[in-house]
């Protein structure tokens, strides 16, 4: 995989038809798993109650005629043809939408925002010019900041739906795959066996997600492909043999009879109907994983005709067995011949198997771009590919998603509730994709308002009809997904709120640069030996913590380095964009800045000894910064703002050698610096990925370095072999006195209790034990 751009294939090989068909058909198992399955329980779910098949099938053909457009209108019209163009760099999902809106308006309310990120090589803008209309509607939500929370709740919300909807997936699709047992034994021992036997199935789906899917996805593709072909194949079996002018039910005419007829029950049985389109929002989702045009190539020409052929086939078979059509007998099975019932049943279940490990992944990485963008509470985030980018197990919320599953599928036992659940969630979360949609059609590709208010409309009016109908049915089983979300919501908001509290603390409490210079002997401070990284959210200035820590210790190291780990509203920052190195104070003072920056996407797992990288990168900034090139085209590094940082990066001229001791006691890296002509030429010291080695430079005597600058090297040199002290600040956050009543039960409670019962971030951020100085914060927002 491309891990600069989360693609499976480089760019140039997507060129050749070979390797885009390739991978058209490798998404079939990542993307279409849980859309493909839909047929399994769309028509069993709208004639639950709601409404009866009667002997003039204007019902069935009625609900084919709905389900043909719906399909036609939301997956290949919105999706295929106008959502996946609005990626980010190739990704997509909310959080993509989310990004392309922040970087072209000021309505992102993550701090840290500096003009160097505007520099990095995937935070590009669109091409057209921005138009007179457009600029209006960007100011408008600029200048209002209540739009700006809004904005994000609405993210929140449709990141809470597909959370929740990696809870509903599983529940359903095991247990209507196994459902097929009904035909093939008594009622009394189906029902005693179609819940343990999804329980079984949803417990080892869950307990094999450490494994990683790159060691079966192998196998995903075929399974979905062999389900697609079989259901094609059903269909047209159906088609021929029973009611070959089903096709005449695809006219809009049918829609009208149905809703003239059935009225509110009609209306009502649109929650079963939408259950057609569950999964679509994978093909955007997943879009960093393949290509645009390879998912519009598989849907269009594979998933979608027999999606359609299945439905059809269904409806054909119905529409000629009106006296077993109760809704014991109205399933997706009982249209399938009695000889194949087995071998279709088997792989009914293997495809359920896979839609729904498309959508847990998918609940993984949306959670990881969640705590990137500060917006969820720190979680264990293991990548389970070295090959693979993007491939993430989450340990917490694995167990989590598993227990719900199972209490779903225990608790609602039938598929009515847990469509009315999923379909409520699919449909919250394709109305947020809409309202995000319009606005990059005006504010990234420069549209005219009227034409992103003519898609809001339009798709929104289709999506609003089968939500109102999904919401109606709260009491049976809508009222979970609702639920879920109100709980997760909660957590992201105040962990947002309380996050953002303490970054405005810190701004307003750090320290002058003037306060650190007059640290010295006279004031009784004395330097030690050795580096000390501080690590603080600000990009500028000196944290409070670490007058703290040195009010109470009066030493400090004699190299320092202030660390900031910030996320980026892109998805991803190249490895040789990722630092940004500068001084704070005079060169002498030995005292350094460093900005990490990592796009919400990125997992932050990408060095075993992030230290031993940062040193190195520290290195490059010295003799970078005595070069005179350097000092003559760049700012002084001794100013503390931006002109004073500078990106360490990939020399496209020359590439450090590396000595590598495998003895983890004595390991250590030889690195030749090279001379730099100019400011672009920048040496990224690479990665060393190896587990347990320590790396360290060491200085070419061969080379010509100015004497300042090889005393710097040297003195950097002996403080790490001196030791690393990893400074942060141990923060309990309280409300300030007088507060409301809602911001002292967020604070006092809620975000502590998620701190005290969360992962640290010493733990996130690999930080050992025996180098870690804490310093005790009280942050009073």
């Amino acid at each position: 995989m491309d891990l600069e751009t989360g693609n499976c294939w480089g760019s140039s090989k997507r060129d050749s038809w070979k390797n885009l068909l390739l991978l058209a058909y490798q998404s079939l198992g990542v993307v279409y798993g849980d859309l493909s399955i839909s047929p399994l329980y769309v028509y069993k779910s709208t004639f639950a109650e709601d409404i009866t098949h009667s002997d003039t099938n204007e019902e069935i053909f009625g609900v084919l005629s709905f389900v043909f457009w719906t399909l036609t209108l939301v997956p290949l019209f919105k999706y295929v043809f106008i959502v996946l163009r609005a990626d980010d760099n190739g990704e997509g999902g909310t959080f993509a939408l989310y990004s392309l809106i922040c970087r072209h308006a000021k309505v992102s309310l993550l701090p840290n925002r500096q003009v160097a990120d505007e520099e990095l090589s995937t935070y590009k803008f669109e091409c057209p010019p921005e138009s007179k209309n457009s600029s209006r509607v960007k100011t408008f939500l600029e200048k209002n900041k209540n739009l700006h929370t809004a904005l994000l709740l609405l993210v929140l919300l449709g990141t809470c739906m597909v959370i929740g909807d990696g809870v509903l997936t599983p529940a359903i699709s095991v247990f209507t795959a196994v459902s097929g047992l009904e035909l093939s034994m008594s009622k009394e021992h189906h029902e005693y066996a179609v819940v343990p036997i999804t329980c079984l199935i949803l417990v080892c789906l869950f307990a094999l997600q450490h494994y990683g899917t790159h060691r079966l996805g192998f196998c995903f593709a075929p399974v979905v492909l062999t389900w697609l072909l079989c259901i094609s194949a059903l269909g047209l079996y159906n088609i021929i043999r029973w009611n070959p002018h089903v096709y005449q039910a695809l006219s809009p005419y049918y829609m009208y009879k149905f809703l003239k007829k059935t009225r509110k029950g009609g209306w009502m049985s649109l929650g079963g109907i939408l259950l057609c389109i569950t999964g679509s929002e994978a093909m955007f989702a997943d879009l960093g994983h393949f290509s645009y045009a390879a998912i519009q190539i598989a849907f269009t020409f594979l998933v979608y005709p027999a999606l359609i052929l299945a439905y059809m086939g269904q409806a054909a078979y119905l529409s000629q067995h009106h006296n077993n059509s109760t809704s014991y007998q109205i399933g997706f099975y009982v249209s399938v011949p009695e000889s194949v019932r087995w071998p279709v049943l088997v792989v009914a279940i293997l495809a359920s198997v896979v839609g729904s490990q498309a959508i847990i992944s998918g609940t993984f990485s949306i959670i990881n771009q969640s705590q990137s963008l500060g917006c969820f509470p720190r979680v264990k985030v293991v990548h389970t590919s070295d090959k693979i980018h993007g491939q993430i197990y989450i340990p917490e919320i694995n167990w989590m998603l598993m227990i719900l599953c199972v209490a779903v599928a225990v608790g609602f036992r039938d598929t009515k509730h847990m469509g009315n659940a999923s379909g409520l969630a699919v449909m919250t979360v394709m109305l947020v994709t809409t309202c995000l949609t319009s606005l990059v059609i005006i504010l990234c590709w420069h549209k005219p308002p009227l034409v992103g208010l003519a898609f809001f409309l339009f798709f929104f009016s289709i999506e609003a009809l089968y939500f109102s109908s999904s919401l109606i049915k709260f009491l049976d089983g809508a009222w979970l997904p609702i639920l879920l979300a109100l709980i997760l919501m909660t957590i992201m908001f105040v962990w947002h709120y309380a996050t953002i509290k303490k970054y405005e603390f810190d701004l307003h409490n750090k320290v002058s640069l003037d306060w650190l210079l007059a640290l010295g002997p006279s004031l009784g401070i004395a330097r030690v030996p050795g580096i000390g990284l501080v690590y603080t959210d600000l990009i500028s200035g000196i944290p409070a913590n670490f007058s703290r820590f040195v009010t109470n210790l009066p030493a400090f190291h004699r190299v320092i380095v202030f660390v900031c780990v910030k996320s980026v509203p892109v998805p991803h920052v190249p490895p040789a964009e990722r630092y940004l190195v500068g001084r704070v104070g005079p060169s002498a003072h030995r005292s350094y800045r460093c900005i990490v920056r990592y796009g919400y996407r990125d997992v932050h797992q990408d060095v075993d000894s992030f230290e031993s990288e940062l040193i190195v990168r520290l290195a490059d900034f010295i003799k970078l910064d005595g070069s005179h090139k350097f000092s003559t085209e760049m700012p002084r590094s001794g100013d503390l703002d931006e002109g004073g940082l500078a990106v360490i990066g990939a020399s496209p001229f020359s590439r450090p050698d590396y000595d590598m001791d495998e003895n983890p006691q004595a390991a250590s890296v030889s690195i030749g610096f090279h001379t730099v002509e100019s400011v672009g030429e920048v040496i990224e010291m690479e990665a060393v990925r190896a587990v347990g080695k320590r790396v360290r430079f060491m200085l070419d005597e061969s080379q010509e370095l100015e004497s300042q600058v090889r005393e710097e090297l040297e003195e950097l040199w002996e403080a790490q072999n001196s030791g690393i002290a990893f400074i942060m600040g141990h923060s309990h956050v309280q409300a300030k006195p007088g507060s409301s009543i809602f911001k002292r039960l967020a604070i006092d409670y809620g975000f502590n209790f998620l701190r005290r019962n969360c992962r640290g971030p010493e733990v996130a951020l690999k930080v050992p034990a025996v180098s870690l100085l804490e310093v005790g914060m009280v942050y009073v927002v």
